[in-house]
């Protein structure tokens, strides 16, 4: 009788244990993320399908603001610049999502040095008067990429002092760090 219990006990517990879990499909199938990542109030634009986030900074409300967009291909640094300077879609905008920057004409080009991005910048800069959030919209936008840990700017090849964050200037390498007291809570 003993063994009969056992039997029995073992049996119901292999069905038991058999109703539990995710039942299996016959052929994988992709799953799309209901939420944008890093998305601050939601999902944000997405301008086009893709695997890849691109990860822009725009302003409300004299803040930066973190926009995800997807995209098929991680873009090179200088795409990102130009998907930055083009500013924000008519959906991101109707979000109450705004640039400081005037467009693309005054960056020369950037050029990765260890992990530094160094944007060059033209004589004729036409970042409007609110440049600290011009200077944290690209430094964010660039260190929001795995392969930019800084950015450095520079004019007719010769290092340019930037405001920070806090308005102080510097030439040193920038970081997100130092816009952080800008940045949006997400």
């Amino acid at each position: 009788m003993k063994r009969c219990g056992l039997a029995l006990f073992a049996l119901l517990a292999l069905v038991a244990l058999g109703g539990c879990g995710v039942p299996t499909e016959d052929s994988p199938r992709p799953i799309e993320p209901s939420v944008v990542i890093g998305s601050y109030e939601g999902p944000m634009a997405v301008t086009s399908p893709g695997a890849v986030v691109e990860r822009l900074f725009f302003t409300r409300d004299s803040q930066l603001v973190p926009v995800d967009r997807r995209v098929a291909t991680v873009p090179a640094p200088e795409r990102h610049l130009d998907d930055l300077a083009a500013g924000p879609t008519a959906q991101e905008r109707d979000a109450g999502v705004d640039s400081a920057l005037g467009g693309t004409s005054y960056i020369t080009g950037v050029e990765l040095h260890n992990g530094t991005a160094v944007v060059g910048l033209s004589v004729d800069n036409p970042i409007r008067n609110d440049e600290t959030l011009a200077y944290g919209q690209i430094v964010c936008t660039l260190t929001a990429r795995a392969d930019i840990v800084a950015v450095q700017f520079t004019q007719d090849g010769r290092t340019l002092e930037v405001p920070r964050g806090d308005g102080a200037l510097t030439s040193a390498p920038l970081t997100e760090d130092d816009y952080v007291s800008l940045i949006a809570e997400r």
